[in-house]
């Protein structure tokens, strides 16, 4: 069987500063795209996952980032560390291998995969 991806983008806006950092030391914001990508096989039904349901648990878990300071979530909120808290709480909803990217501005990503 064929093996499909599903993918997903959202955007959350959050504040953040990086304790010790010289530059990203100070309270700032950013604006993050999420890309989620799931994997699996096409059902009987014609779909891996309906893209109603994907889309009602993706924005169930980033809601717990959004317009929030991630320094109350995560000591140390890095866009790597951000990325796989991300991964680790969706990993948790979904049953499928996933990918999660995250962008912090333009230019500039972290992806944690379980493909």
């Amino acid at each position: 069987m064929k093996k499909m991806r599903l993918g997903i983008v959202d955007y959350i806006d959050s504040a953040h500063y990086l304790p010790g950092h010289e530059t990203c030391g100070i309270v700032h914001g950013h604006t993050y795209k999420t890309e989620i990508v799931i994997e699996g096989e096409k059902k009987e039904t014609g779909m891996v996952m309906d893209f109603y349901e994907i889309k009602k648990v993706i924005k169930e878990v980033l809601k717990e980032y959004d317009h929030v300071l991630l320094n109350d979530i995560m000591e140390f909120p890095s866009v790597e560390n951000l990325c796989e808290h991300v991964h680790a709480n969706l990993s948790s909803r979904l049953d499928f291998p996933l990918s999660v990217r995250m962008w912090e501005g333009n230019g500039k990503w972290c992806e944690v995969s379980t493909y």
